[in-house]
């Protein structure tokens, strides 16, 4: 099944992180266009681009992770060290599922492409 979706987990309580605004832009050509805007459910996860609607070319992540922070109660300076995490990356085969988690505390994240 193809797609996208998305997992964030707060590495630094060791849980999901839920309730972060998400939003995916197709990034082509040096034009972003968003396409939606989400929040994650309970388990930190959210589906983002249905399977047909998935195409060839390059998208942009972004996480409101600094709004998570604060509202989780997590010590975040100000102005905070990371407000938006924004992951640009592009899908070559439409046909896969593309996964792009998220592991993020108040002071780094990493990313990669999952299954």
């Amino acid at each position: 099944m193809s797609g996208l979706t998305t997992h964030i987990l707060d590495t630094a309580a060791g849980r999901p992180a839920a309730n972060v605004a998400v939003r995916i832009s197709a990034h082509r050509e040096g034009v972003v266009s968003l396409l939606s805007e989400t929040r994650t459910d309970a388990d930190g996860r959210a589906r983002l681009v249905e399977g047909a609607d998935l195409v060839v070319g390059g998208y942009r992540l972004e996480f409101a992770v600094a709004d998570y922070f604060r509202a989780s109660g997590a010590a975040v300076s100000d102005p905070p060290f990371l407000d938006v995490v924004v992951i640009d990356f592009s899908v070559a085969d439409p046909t896969q599922h593309h996964h792009v988690p998220l592991l993020v505390s108040p002071f780094g994240y990493s990313t990669y492409r999952g299954s």
